[in-house]
């Protein structure tokens, strides 16, 4: 699922190929990594709306060889100024089940935190983008209104998120038309989101955090007992942030820095394994994830959000989502991860627009829920990641996961760095994950000496996307060839533009 190594515009890698598609589009027009990106993620609310959308959130990491690399966060926040913890809703469980585990997330009202999306698109497209936000709206928009066939990947996605996508009437008429739910080959059409990606396009994001949409979206979720209100609505933007850099063999690695936690911990994970002599093995890379994943106390949970947080992390310690992956010709790498969680299950009528669940993901309120002060960013694993060689980009990627983003990218960047294998190759090996004293493994992972070094494994018998979807894009720092892959446990997909 690679493209090859030849002469190219640009490279896009992304997890459904009508959102590769999008990318590529605005490549073939003349745009940059940045252009490829925002219509990627735009037309993946469409492509992939059972774990994106317009109302959820997200980061997106730029670099350049010539570029002070820059990170914008336009994560959710949590909800609740001016608003009444009295009148709460309780969130709804939802039993979610990845093949040989199951998962409890959240939906309902209550789950519902203020959304960056429409903010941080527009803030990307200013910043960096050189098309008309019109252009790079266009495909989405086409593609809301014609509908998208359900594939396989998409048609599983769904099947695991039936019960939130089937809770409210709203949500059932996008996704189970005449009560049954979209199916592979089915087609399913959103009309009211072309209605907003178009008002996206043509007033930006002023109408869903001060205007027409933030009027709607606050109207249907107050009675509802929702904690979103229009004074956070009002007060959200998107924060400019240095990336998080760690060395690891010859290279340096750019990922998301605090308040997200994921960044971090991958970061402590590739500092363990590179004070570490000799070659990379299994137990090595499960320790490294072991020890990253005890960092993770209440203290460091209420630390991300404190200023210099990951200085003072690193001096005393060792050195439901989607992903697009770009790099173009002038050697600009964009990493942008974006997800809506599972979805709430609230389809605002008008908009067009699945609200998000962030605050019912046991992933992202480890304390307990609806502890997070009104206005803090949930601390999100996404972890849109981008290696150097030297100063220049080599590698981007992210993975969608929830939990499992940060190995994901780790046995990625290991397998590329560390094993020598192609971008494809690494993105297809097989992989562990270490969550709660289990080491989760998928078929064919080399799982020697993990049970005699006494770690309790639990072994997948098809590849799942329980352990991510990584979706990277790599430009050879000899020759300047691009290549990518799409993750197959996604329905990932690469568009390579000659």
């Amino acid at each position: 699922m690679a493209g090859p190594d030849s002469p190219s515009r640009g490279v896009v890698a992304a997890g459904h190929p009508r959102t590769a598609a999008a990318g590529a589009d605005m490549l073939r027009a003349g745009g940059n990594a940045v252009d490829a990106a925002i219509a990627a993620v735009l037309a993946s609310f469409v492509a992939e709306p059972g774990l994106t959308g317009l109302a959820g959130g997200g980061y997106m990491l730029v670099a350049g060889p010539e570029d002070e690399a820059t990170l914008l966060d336009f994560s959710v926040e949590a909800p609740g100024r001016g608003a009444d913890p009295a009148r709460r809703t309780e969130l709804v469980p939802i039993p979610v089940t990845f093949g040989d585990v199951t998962q409890m997330f959240n939906a309902g009202a209550a789950s519902v935190g203020a959304y960056g999306l429409p903010a941080g698109v527009c803030e990307a497209a200013r910043r960096f983008g050189s098309l008309p936000l019109a252009e790079l709206t266009a495909p989405a928009v086409a593609m809301a209104r014609a509908g998208v066939e359900v594939n396989a990947s998409q048609a599983y996605v769904l099947e695991l998120l039936e019960l939130i996508l089937t809770s409210t009437p709203e949500c059932a008429s996008v996704f189970a038309v005449g009560g049954t739910l979209a199916a592979e080959g089915d087609v399913v059409r959103q009309p009211e989101l072309a209605d907003a990606l178009e008002l996206l396009a043509r007033a930006g994001a002023e109408p869903f955090y001060r205007g027409e949409v933030a009027a709607a979206v606050i109207e249907w979720l107050e009675p509802r007992g929702g904690m979103l209100t229009a004074q956070d609505l009002a007060a959200y933007r998107v924060i400019d942030r240095p990336p998080l850099r760690v060395a690891y063999r010859d290279r340096q690695v750019l990922t998301n820095p605090p308040p997200s936690a994921g960044g971090l911990l991958l970061a402590h994970a590739l500092a363990v394994l590179d004070g570490e002599p000799g070659a990379v093995t299994p137990a090595g890379i499960v320790d490294a994830m072991a020890r990253a994943q005890a960092q993770r106390t209440p203290e460091f949970m209420e630390g991300l959000s404190q200023e210099g947080f990951a200085e003072r992390f690193a001096a005393r310690r060792p050195g439901a989502t989607t992903h697009v992956s770009v790099i173009d010709d002038r050697g600009r790498a964009c990493a942008v991860t974006c997800s809506n969680g599972e979805g709430s299950g609230i389809v605002v009528p008008g908009t067009g627009m699945h609200l998000n669940n962030w605050l019912g993901e046991h992933d992202l309120n480890p304390l307990g829920f609806h502890r997070h002060p009104p206005g803090r960013r949930l601390p999100s694993m996404m972890s849109p990641t981008v290696v150097l060689w030297g100063s220049a980009p080599e590698l981007a990627l992210g993975s969608a996961g929830s939990n499992r983003i940060r190995s994901a990218i780790l046995q990625t960047v290991l397998a590329m760095v560390e094993g020598g294998l192609d971008v494809n190759r690494a993105v297809d090996a097989p992989r562990l994950h270490f969550e709660d004293g289990v080491v989760y493994a998928e078929p064919g992972a080399d799982v020697r000496g993990l049970e005699a070094a006494g770690h309790t494994l639990a072994h997948f018998r098809e590849r799942n996307l329980f352990f991510g979807g990584v979706q990277a894009a790599r430009r050879d720092p000899a020759s300047g060839a691009l290549s990518a892959a799409g993750d197959p446990r996604r329905g990932g997909a690469v568009e390579v533009v000659g």
